[in-house]
Parts: C-alpha cells; structure tokens; sequence
C-alpha cells in the first residue's frame, strides 16, 4: 500500500528592495553637507536648507548617504535638527581642521603666544558651560565677556602661583616649559590691555587675544556678539555647545573647571575664590576647536 505524498511549490521569497541612489541624491547629500559648512546660515531662513534636514530626519537611505559624503570629507556629524542645522565638526586629519600653530602664526610672531591663544579659546568654553549640566541641557545659553574672560584666566594663574608658592616650586621655568605651571607665569605678565595712539587694545595683550578668540568663535558660528560692554559680550549657539559637549571629556578642560573659580549664579558665569583642588597640568595645544 503506497503513500500519497502531496508537494507543494517552494515559497518564493521576495528579494529585499535596495533603494537605488541616483546622481540626484548624491547632489542633494553633498548639498546639505555644504550647508553644514555654512556656520551663519539658520535653517529657518533657508527653505531649501530646512527641507533638507527635514529629508534627512525622515529619509534613512538619505541621511545615511549625507553621512558618508560628510566622512569622505573628514568630517563628524555631531547632530542634525532644525535648532543647529547640519553641525559638523572636523577630524583631525580632515583638509577643513583648523590647527592652533596656524591660527597662533597669522597674529603672533612669539612662539610662546601659541599657548596663550590655545588657553583663551579653553577659558571661553569654560566660562560659557561651566556645569555638565549646562552641556546636557539643550536650551541653555553661556554668556561671556572679553574682560571677564581674562578675569578669569588671571584668577586661575593666581591660584596657580599660591599653590607653588606652598609647595615652594614659584621658581622661573624654561621658556619652553609645558603646561599650566609655566604658562601663568606668561599670563600674567602680559599687559591686560596695552593700547596704541588710537586707543585700541594691543593683539598681544591678553584681552587682545581673548578678543580675537571671541572672534574667531563668531566668525565661526560659535558665538553671537550681543554688545561692546567689557571688551566686547557674547552669547553661544547650539553649534558651540556641541562642540564643546563633543570636547568636554578632554582632560584639559576639566583640569581648568576644577580650579574652581567659575561659579554659576544667573546663567552668567562669575568668579569666586577658588577650593583646594588636586596638582594639575594643561597640554600644549588644548584650545577649542583645535586640533594639536
């Protein structure tokens, strides 16, 4: 007695759909990507700008096609919405990156005011997101000032020298001695302001290299100046926070905040007398958004 065995078709089973990238895609990624490098332009009062990073929230296929135009380019996505655009920070073997020998070498022929420069755009960050808080929280907004800034880093070397001075180490370092420990000695004995026949601040004046921090920052999209009170006042933007969040683990930055001397009362950062805290140093080149 046989069996009947009943065999049915095999299920066929579709073959995934590839969404197929054309010429036009990879313009419109390339597009965004450009806007991105467009720190001053708002999405709000750019159409196409905006339905761009709207295709980008809505479309993976496409935003996943305007990352790798942005990674070819040696540039990190740190975040796409309709408050920051399409931020973008460079790697640092990037042809965008900019590096603080650089930037240092266009204003100052003393090679030990490469240093200082690096620690004014440290000090402005510090001042602007004084509490990781401040960094988590997306609606918040640091204030600054040229002066206060300043005002700051000289309150840091003070605490500095008063720490040498008990360990008995406030003797004169090598010119070219790294770190925090040499670089107040330099701070400090610069002019605040110095000024020319016309009254303008001298650029190698501390203030002087704070504002050109504050300017840069600006020119940049990272700051918006607001008035001339104190040398010139400033408010951040979303892309300077990002930045910042994207640099806040960097041990420089928290050596600098764990002096202690940039308390937080009304949104504006102040000063304050500083705790003890642990010895620490600052690597050469620890300026924001710099690459060493």
């Amino acid at each position: 007695m046989s069996e009947t065995v009943e065999w049915s078709e095999p299920e066929v089973v579709a073959p995934a759909v590839t969404a197929v990238i054309t010429p036009a895609d990879a313009a419109d990624a390339a597009r965004l990507v450009a806007f991105g490098l467009q720190p001053k332009l708002q999405p709000a009062r750019d159409q196409e700008y905006a339905e761009l990073l709207r295709r980008y929230r809505e479309d993976s296929p496409f935003a996943r096609l305007a990352d790798a135009v942005a990674a070819g380019l040696g540039l990190v996505v740190l975040e796409v919405s309709p408050r920051a655009g399409m931020a973008v920070t460079a790697a640092e073997d990037s042809v965008f990156a900019v590096r603080m020998g650089d930037y240092a070498r266009r204003t100052a022929a003393d090679s030990g005011d490469r240093f200082l420069h690096g620690l004014a755009h440290l000090a402005v960050a510090a001042m602007a997101f004084p509490r990781p808080e401040d960094l988590a929280d997306d609606g918040y907004i640091g204030r600054v000032t040229v002066n206060g800034v300043d005002a700051f880093v000289r309150q840091a070397c003070r605490r500095l020298e008063e720490r040498a001075d008990e360990q008995g180490m406030n003797t004169d370092p090598a010119t070219d001695a790294p770190g925090l420990e040499a670089a107040w000695r330099i701070w400090v004995r610069r002019s605040a302001t110095g000024a020319t026949k016309d009254a303008r601040r001298l650029a190698g004046s501390t203030t002087g290299i704070v504002g050109k921090a504050a300017a840069f920052l600006t020119d940049s999209g990272f700051l918006q100046r607001t008035g001339d009170d104190n040398g010139g006042t400033y408010r951040t933007t979303a892309r300077y926070q990002l930045q910042v969040r994207d640099m806040a683990g960097s041990a420089a930055m928290a050596e600098l905040l764990e002096l202690g001397v940039v308390p937080v009362t009304d949104g504006t950062a102040s000063l304050l007398p500083a705790e003890d805290t642990e010895d620490l140093e600052l690597v050469a080149d620890a300026g924001l958004p710099f690459h060493s």
